[in-house]
């Protein structure tokens, strides 16, 4: 579900026309939708009313704060890896007692942080983590609240890069070991033994890995709760959304705004997790990003050059990888539209940027409405992992970011400054 349509043949967001805003602010440019982000979330909600439990929206996925207000004012709560994401939580309004702090490599300063901010858990990853807190804690005269994050051995199976659940990645302890690590950690005085926690990857778009997970975990969450007084059970994240609709229901059904066939929905999802995660009598965390936010979010693109080879069709933008890696990083699709409906022919089409990397590349040989010069495209589910990993490779500067809300909108991001980029740097002396 998302709120992109067109009208009257221009794509629009919510109530507001995607080209009166480039002609605003520029291209590329980053366009997000309120009603998306707010729909997802009281999708989540509704599905897991029968459940004691919070959602903490994933800050990673997308970390803007107008992004973090608008979830905020819903009564998220968030799951952060770092300092600056606590801090960006608080600078939008965000409630850091509802805060969950992951991530394998927390320094002593984002730990200090993090337990003068009265956060809700840290989700701890390793034994070195444990004792670093705690000698911490100790120091400060706090108890830290904890969940160790478990590694349940279960492959996702979705893409290498953003599957976390095996043996072989570097998240979490191992199931075998779980039970001796929470016994040694009840005899630490500065923590609290708050919960437990799992996450197997991003990206799932079937519901047994959840339910294969839950169900090899829930023996071991039962004999911690009655053993340490454990109060939640965080089943991590992973919910994952329709990035290529022709795979799914085919396009006029996703550009009418439909549930696309086949697709892991919250109500398919709550209706296997929830017989299995009720009787346990638990608070349940779950830890969307991706589903909350990555189909809400467009990144606008300017068509600079046709180029013809003979053997390619090039259409080289003003949009480059370092403002959306997706596709270069992870082989990642997204759906590129015209931001004014064409019946132009259509044409097999490399869409690359002007970064001198043959990995500038957004898509190869796609079929695509014949392009001119000055034309804007729209690269869709861009809301999520893309202005987050966004740099500034070949001394780019980022693009502004837009919230719409109906038919108004928010510059919450501006552009970044070419000069701005080198404020940091200086002559060497002499």
């Amino acid at each position: 579900m998302h709120h992109f349509r067109y009208v009257k043949g221009q794509l629009h967001c919510e109530g507001v026309a995607v080209e009166e805003l480039v002609q605003q602010y520029g291209s590329p440019l980053y366009i997000y939708s309120s009603q998306t982000l707010t729909h997802h979330y009281h999708s989540l909600e509704q599905a897991l009313s029968g459940l004691d439990h919070s959602i903490c929206y994933a800050v990673k996925a997308n970390s803007n704060i107008g992004v973090l207000h608008t979830l905020a004012k819903l009564g998220s709560g968030f799951d952060t890896v770092s300092q600056g994401e606590l801090m960006r939580v608080k600078a939008a309004g965000g409630d850091l007692g509802r805060c969950v702090f992951a991530g394998v490599g927390k320094t002593a300063e984002e730990i200090r942080y993090a337990l003068k901010s009265g956060i809700y858990a840290f989700n701890i990853e390793s034994l070195a983590e444990l004792q670093r807190i705690q000698a911490i804690a100790a120091e400060m005269g706090k108890t830290a609240p904890v969940a160790i994050r478990v590694n349940p051995n279960v492959d996702a199976g979705t893409h290498a890069k953003i599957t976390t659940g095996t043996y072989e990645n570097k998240f979490g302890i191992a199931y075998e070991d779980i039970e001796a690590l929470y016994e040694r950690m009840a005899r630490m005085p500065h923590l609290k033994l708050r919960g437990i926690q799992m996450h197997i990857g991003s990206q799932l778009t079937k519901v047994k890995p959840f339910v294969d997970a839950v169900r090899k975990m829930i023996p071991l969450v039962k004999r911690l709760r009655d053993r340490h007084g454990l109060e939640c059970f965080s089943i991590g994240g992973g919910l994952g959304i329709v990035y290529d609709p022709a795979l799914e229901s085919g396009t006029p059904a996703w550009w009418q705004g439909k549930q696309a066939k086949g697709l892991l929905t919250p109500a398919i999802y709550a209706k296997r997790l929830l017989p299995l995660l009720k009787p346990l009598g638990m608070r349940i965390l779950i830890e969307p990003g991706r589903f909350i936010a990555g189909n809400a979010g467009l990144l606008v693109t300017r068509v600079e050059y046709i180029k013809d080879t003979g053997k390619k069709h090039f259409v080289i933008v003003d949009a480059a990888m370092n403002d959306l890696i997706r596709p270069s990083f992870y082989e990642a699709y997204h759906q590129i539209v015209p931001i004014r409906a064409s019946r132009a022919t259509l044409i097999p089409t490399d869409v690359v940027g002007p970064i001198c990397e043959s990995g500038d590349t957004f898509c190869k040989n796609r079929p695509l409405p014949k392009c001119r010069e000055g034309d804007l495209l729209g690269m869709l589910s861009a809301g999520a992992y893309a202005f987050t990993m966004a740099s500034n490779y070949n001394t780019r500067a980022m693009p502004a970011e837009i919230l719409v809300d109906g038919d108004q909108h928010h510059v919450v991001r501006k552009r970044q400054t070419l000069r701005s980029l080198w404020q940091l740097e200086s002559l060497p002396k002499g």
